[in-house]
């Protein structure tokens, strides 16, 4: 199931997400309107449901993230930008800690 959030995911909505695969989450975020989605098969689907929401483009930027370990693996197509990011992993490192920031707020229970 693919959630947009807007606040911390409760422990429901986290279930809901780890769905499709388990052991992490495919989430997209808007790192200027700090909107996360996650869930889904695939990161575009959450690009998708993004843009769909509002956001640019340019804006948004895709991870997988594992709540069992914390790690966030910073590797989608949906990265992958000849004008802003020339590989599939997110290479700017002030752009990951947004990201890293958005995904621990919205997906980490403390």
């Amino acid at each position: 199931m693919i959630l947009l959030l807007r606040e911390r995911a409760t422990p429901e909505q986290l279930e809901l997400m780890l769905r499709s695969h388990k052991f992490y989450i495919k989430t997209a975020v808007d790192i200027e309107r700090r909107v996360l989605v996650g869930g889904g098969g695939l990161h575009v689907d959450c690009e998708e449901k993004l843009l769909d929401d509002g956001s640019r483009q340019q804006d948004i930027w895709a991870a997988s993230f594992m709540p069992i370990t914390g790690k966030i693996i910073y590797e989608s197509m949906v990265n992958l930008r000849p004008r802003q990011n020339r590989s599939m992993e997110l290479l700017d490192p002030n752009i990951r800690e947004r990201v890293a920031q958005l995904i621990n707020e919205f997906l980490v229970n403390l």
